[in-house]
């Protein structure tokens, strides 16, 4: 019975010390994690303590290098070294001063309406530069202006009307006998058929009277748009655009239309301009065509409207050797008309010799 009693207790005994060696096992335990979490969470810690400097470092970095690009940008637009260099010496063609292909509809009209300003002041005695005393003489010489210059039209047609004064008269005219004195024009057989062909009309359809209407002009044989507006703006003061080759080819240097039909030339054009400009708008661009900027070489260096110009630097730019290729008046030789207006004649102008003179 002893023995039984021993074993009780010592059974009890290990009951009571298994779990308190579970919790003391438990309680060791638990240190030991914590201090190898700590130190399996240091190393981690530090290493993104360390990534974390390379990030900045590498920020650094990228700084300075978007600073030295910035810079960069700055010299293609050059604004300054194109206008200087346009009003003071002659820049060279790789810096000419060229407008934004994107320019506002605002700024067209404005660039555009100055550059006219300039030109009135340039030639302020702009004027048709064919000869003429009443409409129908200025018909017939603008339909035979066509493929030759004005001052050859004018040193013909004397002869012309002092055979041929009326529409009545060189509409019964021989055509052999009107063909040898529009020889020197070039196209003479054409254009003797169209000047024919329109005094016929005038005597039959108006009276021997040029109609001062724009759908009857049209009609007349060998007058299109161009010469009846050239007829309506200069014997009938009626605003008119006059689109010949010079016209053409300068409002598209300026960049004010890219088209290149003539109708839709005269269209863009007038857009940009009240209608009260449109004839002495013609005169002034023909003019400056004529004298200063040329087809083939234009004088960039004596043009009075370089800082307006997109086309600057197609020419010749040097000053003293631009002043060589200006023509008519403006490098001193005589103009066009045989019996210019005395506006011109004032102003300097010398009047053309007849033909054959000289």
């Amino acid at each position: 019975m002893k023995k039984t009693a021993a074993s009780k207790k010592s059974a009890t005994a290990d009951k009571t010390s298994a779990p308190e060696k579970a919790s003391a096992a438990k309680k060791s335990a638990a240190p030991e994690k914590a201090r190898a979490a700590k130190k399996s969470a240091a190393p981690e810690k530090s290493a993104a303590v360390k990534k974390a400097p390379a990030k900045k470092a590498q920020a650094v970095k990228k700084a300075p290098a978007l600073k030295r690009q910035a810079p960069a940008k700055k010299p293609a637009v050059a604004p300054k070294k194109a206008t200087a260099a346009v009003k003071g010496v002659a820049p060279a063609k790789t810096v000419a001063p060229k407008p934004p292909r994107g320019e506002s509809r605002t700024a067209l009209v404005r660039r555009a309406r100055r550059i006219d300003r300039e030109l009135a002041e340039v030639y302020p005695y702009a004027h048709p530069e064919l000869d003429f005393e009443n409409p129908f003489q200025l018909v017939v010489a603008t339909v035979l202006s066509a493929q030759t210059t004005d001052l050859r039209v004018n040193q013909t047609t004397p002869a012309l009307f002092a055979k041929y004064p009326t529409p009545e008269d060189l509409a019964a005219a021989v055509p052999e006998e009107v063909e040898e004195i529009l020889r020197p024009t070039g196209f003479f057989r054409a254009k003797t058929r169209s000047v024919i062909g329109l005094s016929k009309a005038l005597a039959e359809d108006f009276g021997g009277e040029v109609p001062g209407r724009l759908e009857d002009l049209v009609k007349l044989p060998g007058v299109g748009r161009k010469t009846a507006f050239v007829v309506l703006g200069n014997a009938f003061g009626r605003p008119g655009i006059t689109v010949d080759t010079h016209f053409q080819r300068l409002v598209r240097r300026w960049r004010w239309t890219e088209e290149t039909d003539p109708d839709k030339i005269e269209a863009a054009v007038g857009a940009l301009f009240p209608k009260s400009d449109w004839t002495d708008l013609s005169h002034h661009v023909i003019w400056h065509g004529r004298r200063i900027c040329h087809a083939r070489k234009p004088a960039c260096g004596a043009c009075p409207i370089a800082p307006l110009c997109p086309a600057y630097g197609e020419g010749e730019t040097d000053p003293e050797k631009a002043k060589k290729l200006l023509k008519y008046e403006k490098g001193g030789f005589p103009g066009q008309r045989l019996k210019p207006p005395q506006a011109y004649l004032d102003a300097g102008g010398k009047p053309a010799l007849p033909l054959g003179a000289g």
